[in-house]
């Protein structure tokens, strides 16, 4: 047998929302380390740059910090002897820098410095593939709420046919869901700040080696990792973690409103969408599944639960509480794992996605006319009276049911009406409201 993966390797053999996905390098095992180091590396730098560390400490350890200089498998090894990776590595960085300058690695710091401005570095990095992959979803659905701004299809409420709508709002509406996602990521990536307390959050260590200026210190650092500057240190502070789960639960929920719209319109009775490479079934050769909405709908279903961990581990007690931090780390890499998967299976989604007109308007005509009774309601009440005009469409609702008759045949018989336009009121396409205005000022969002 042969592998290109070492044992125990995450491959996402059963994690196709994610598996094999640029979200899935960004976050794996190695991206970790890469962060870890780039972490370590910044430090350093900074204190150079502020005089508390040799020019040539600062060159040595970032030389040095490069993930392929370190096993990892090793390093996940040592990992439980002190509860996080920071501190193996911190040893194997330190020697592999050697004198006269190992004694500058993680100078001043304390693991969660590192292990929280890595997790940051890691939820950037990932977040630019989600934008990226949102905005060509969003210029997909663009694309097809313009071209179909009119196409007129059955509006749903509670399953079953309300009133026309049209295509084009739909697709206009998935995009809207989409730009709020982006602008609430767009907010939280430019907000996350690195991390720097040492101990307990005092900066103690720093002072001792010689930082005169805090504010002068925390910007160093954040501009050498290339993250935002904190106010303060946030140990037990966890804005940042919170701001990436609601942002990242709100992504999922976006795209997977899309997918169960999909899910339903692809129906086999339906047939108003399809995917544009279906699935195929095991035991079936006719299927074609829609697999990435069914994919999407599934991210949708677990990220709330993996935020909601990520809220808990706000009650974060003392200077450094045993739990809630540690708690964070495999759910929000799960979190960035399966929205990065998600947006990047919506980006497919949309960008193949099929649209069935005529299957929209056998649809609309699947209820004999009985799609449009809000408008004829409103349109009969001057010429009949509100209560007749009610009591009529009732009764004529039933009958076309049971005589399965069209209801503008039904409605021509009634010799109150022989004077009223029924082509144009019982004719779904023309009940659309103002679906294609609403279209267009959707559409004007950038």
């Amino acid at each position: 047998m042969t592998s290109a993966s070492p044992p125990y390797a995450d491959t996402g053999l059963i994690a196709p929302e994610w598996g094999l996905s640029g979200a899935a390098a960004e976050t794996g095992d190695h991206a970790y380390l890469r962060a870890l180091l780039d972490a370590e590396a910044a430090l350093t730098r900074a204190l150079a740059a502020l005089g508390l560390a040799p020019a040539e400490a600062a060159a040595a350890v970032t030389e040095a910090a490069v993930p392929a200089n370190f096993g990892i498998r090793s390093l996940a090894a040592r990992t439980p002897a002190g509860g996080n990776p920071v501190i193996p590595l911190v040893a194997d960085l330190t020697a592999a820098v050697g004198e006269p300058y190992g004694p500058y690695v993680h100078r001043g710091a304390t693991s969660q410095d590192i292990m929280d401005t890595a997790t940051m570095l890691v939820a950037v990095r990932t977040l630019e593939l989600i934008l990226a992959d949102l905005g060509r979803t969003e210029r997909a659905l663009a694309g097809l709420g313009l071209e179909h701004r009119d196409t007129p299809m059955p509006g749903r409420t509670l399953t079953q046919h309300a009133v026309p709508t049209t295509f084009g709002l739909k697709a206009a509406g998935w995009r809207s869901l989409v730009l709020d996602a982006r602008d609430r990521i767009t907010r939280v990536q430019d907000s996350l700040p690195a991390q720097l307390g040492g101990a307990a959050g005092t900066l103690a260590a720093f002072e001792a080696y010689g930082a005169q200026d805090v504010d002068a210190l925390t910007e160093a650092y954040a501009r050498e990792v290339g993250l935002a500057a904190p106010a303060l240190p946030w140990h037990t502070l966890r804005t940042p973690v919170a701001d990436l789960a609601g942002c990242l639960a709100f992504t999922a929920g976006a795209l997977g409103k899309l997918a169960v719209d999909v899910l339903t319109l692809s129906r086999t009775e339906i047939g108003e969408v399809s995917e544009g490479s279906g699935g195929g079934s095991s035991a079936m050769p006719h299927k074609a599944n829609p697999v990435r909405s069914t994919l999407l709908a599934a991210a949708a279903r677990r990220a709330p639960q993996l935020a909601a961990t990520l809220y808990g581990s706000l009650a974060a007690e003392d200077e450094r509480p045993a739990g809630a931090w540690h708690a964070e780390w495999e759910p929000l890499r799960d979190l960035l794992r399966l929205v990065g998967g998600a947006a990047a299976h919506a980006a497919e989604l949309t960008e193949g996605l099929r649209v069935h007109p005529a299957a929209m308007r056998r649809n609309l005509d699947a209820t004999r006319g009985l799609i449009v009774s809000e408008r004829l309601s409103a349109a009969l009440a001057p010429v009949l009276g509100r209560a007749r005009a009610k009591e009529l469409l009732t009764e004529l609702a039933r009958r076309a049911h049971e005589e399965n008759r069209p209801l503008r045949e039904l409605l021509a018989e009634e010799a109150d009406l022989k004077d009223v336009e029924l082509d144009d009121l019982t004719d779904p396409a023309r009940y659309t409201g103002f679906a294609g205005a609403l279209t267009d000022r959707a559409l004007e969002r950038r």
